[in-house]
């Protein structure tokens, strides 16, 4: 893995957040940890999270949530939409998402944070 800082964007009551913090740790990495619920990401950041994970917007909606279903479900939606909608409803954001320098992984699976963390090995 390179130098840079490890970020986690956290949710501590998924378990595959804490499953993802556990396995960081685990491999002796020390890593920021955001809890994305409580200082949510505005559009900008989510905007360079998505570039760091190569995908759009609609890809990182957690569609089982229930303010999705209320707000969200069957509606045709632009990328800047998402970005609004997740920027307004952090809940909304897959999780964790695991950052180190200019690359990012969802860690669903877990082992989704090794292929980041053993990039550079």
């Amino acid at each position: 893995m390179t130098d840079n800082t490890l970020m986690i964007y956290h949710n501590p009551r998924c378990s595959k957040s804490r499953a993802a913090c556990e396995l960081i740790a685990a491999k002796g990495i020390d890593a920021e940890v955001i809890d994305y619920l409580r200082t949510p990401p505005n559009k900008e950041e989510l905007r360079g999270l998505l570039t760091k994970l190569g995908i759009k917007p609609a890809e990182l909606v957690r569609r089982g949530e229930e303010v999705f279903k209320e707000l969200y479900a069957g509606k045709t939606m632009s990328d800047e939409d998402w970005l609004e909608a997740l920027a307004a409803h952090p809940i909304l954001i897959e999780r964790p998402i695991v950052v180190c320098g200019a690359k990012a992984v969802i860690g669903r699976p877990t082992e989704k944070v090794l292929e980041l963390l053993d990039a550079d090995d």
